[in-house]
């Protein structure tokens, strides 16, 4: 029986079903063929930190293999080669994906479009030039992108951002630099945030633009791979941007209104998190049952004691609360509807309950759940980067905040 008392559209399951099959036959096999490559880090990372190249062509093998399957694009819009699918089936496949694969089977999240790795409804704002030289390398999966926001001094406020574009003929030249930036080592392109305008930047009234730069233009340098939780390298870096040259072509949307743009993208990048701790968690909770009717203590199941399952029936109660936020502002979205406070709730909430429900699967499997062999402590690692990733728990509830004082009080 489904745990929610209305039904789903018939091809959202279909299509979980069968996205279910494609990660078991491209992604679960090419990690039991390349186990040590894939789950070795000194195997996956070069001695700069990097992805090596076997590990680049597996992602990009992934990547192009969903595409010919169709569930790459498949909530691409329409007008970008996609089939427009929408925000609900962005939610619902991703929430799947994550709770199918678990933290091993990592290159599950290659399967489906990123709103900020590529193809995503932010091309939907580029030129006809710029789309005509990239979009079907991005819609066959052959190539990929990045999203250059976040800077040293510019994170949660990301307006306060100092790389800048000066005008140079007919263009601009860029300099600055950018952290954090997911998918930077082996992107192809970088849509990169910069004042255009200093005064009106300054102002908080515009002034800051968006340009779509191939990564191999003269200038773009990946300055240093960024490393968390103790591993020996990333996808994450550092980028340093030296009078690197951009046409207009290259821009993004409109001129000094560019930050609409990564409002928009982080938008997407919230409905991804919450989808992605969601699945995670859920994962970790079946882990811990399935680990709990197993495990036997002074002569009888674990499962027998309160004190081991009454925390996962808490957890149990969290996430099916966040499931339905997630089923509810995904709707709202695809009605077109912004549900700014809907969507900052819907976030801190999913990150939140899902780092407590794999902290209490840890519990649950004792010394067992930090090994890497069973997968929680490297769960717990990227739901809790995700409770700072695309708006931190405590910007959320700003967000939240101000929208109930505005008058926005209807829950």
């Amino acid at each position: 029986m489904s745990s929610i008392a209305f039904e789903l559209p018939d091809e959202l399951r279909a299509l979980c079903d069968g996205l279910g099959d494609f990660l078991k036959a491209e992604v679960f096999s090419r990690h039991d063929k390349h186990h040590d490559l894939l789950s070795n880090g000194r195997n996956t990372y070069d001695e700069n930190g990097r992805y090596v190249e076997e590990v680049i062509e597996l992602i990009r093998e992934v990547r192009m293999a969903s595409s010919k399957a169709g569930y790459f694009n498949m909530c691409v819009p329409e007008e970008l080669g996609g089939s427009g699918l929408g925000m609900l089936a962005y939610y619902v496949a991703w929430e799947h994906a994550y709770r199918t694969a678990g933290p091993h089977n990592w290159l599950a999240m290659y399967c489906i479009s990123h709103w900020a790795l590529g193809p995503s409804r932010l091309l939907e704002r580029v030129t006809a030039e710029a789309r005509a030289e990239m979009l079907d390398g991005m819609i066959t999966g052959r190539t990929s992108m990045c999203f250059g926001m976040s800077e040293p001094g510019a994170g949660s406020d990301a307006a306060a951002m100092t790389t800048r574009a000066t005008p140079d003929g007919n263009g601009w030249r860029i300099n600055g630099r950018k952290i954090w930036t997911t998918n930077s080592p082996i992107a192809d392109y970088c849509i990169i945030f910069c004042q255009t305008d200093p005064e009106r930047a300054a102002a908080r009234k515009g002034g800051i633009s968006a340009f779509l730069v191939p990564t191999s233009a003269p200038g773009f340098e990946v300055e240093s791979i960024i490393r968390m939780h103790g591993s020996v390298g990333g996808n994450e870096a550092q980028l340093v941007f030296e009078d690197l040259r951009v046409e207009p072509y290259q821009l993004v949307g409109e001129l000094h209104d560019g930050f609409k743009n990564a409002v928009f993208g982080v938008s997407m990048g919230r409905i991804y998190n919450s989808a992605r701790a969601l699945g995670l968690a859920r994962w970790s909770v079946d882990l811990a049952l399935d680990y709990a009717t197993q495990r036997q203590a002074f002569g009888k199941p674990i499962s027998e004691y309160q004190g081991v399952t009454f925390p996962l029936a808490e957890s149990a109660m969290e996430l099916h609360a966040s499931h339905l936020m997630g089923l509810n502002v995904a709707q709202w979205l695809d009605r077109g509807e912004p549900a700014i406070k809907e969507l900052s709730m819907t976030k801190a909430y999913a990150v939140e309950v899902g780092v407590r429900a794999i902290d209490r699967a840890i519990q649950v499997h004792g010394a067992m759940g930090f090994t890497n062999e069973v997968g929680l402590a490297e769960a717990y690692n990227v739901v809790r980067v995700v409770n700072v990733a695309d708006g931190t728990n405590e910007i959320l509830r700003r967000t939240i905040v101000h929208r109930l004082l505005g008058g926005d009080r209807e829950v």
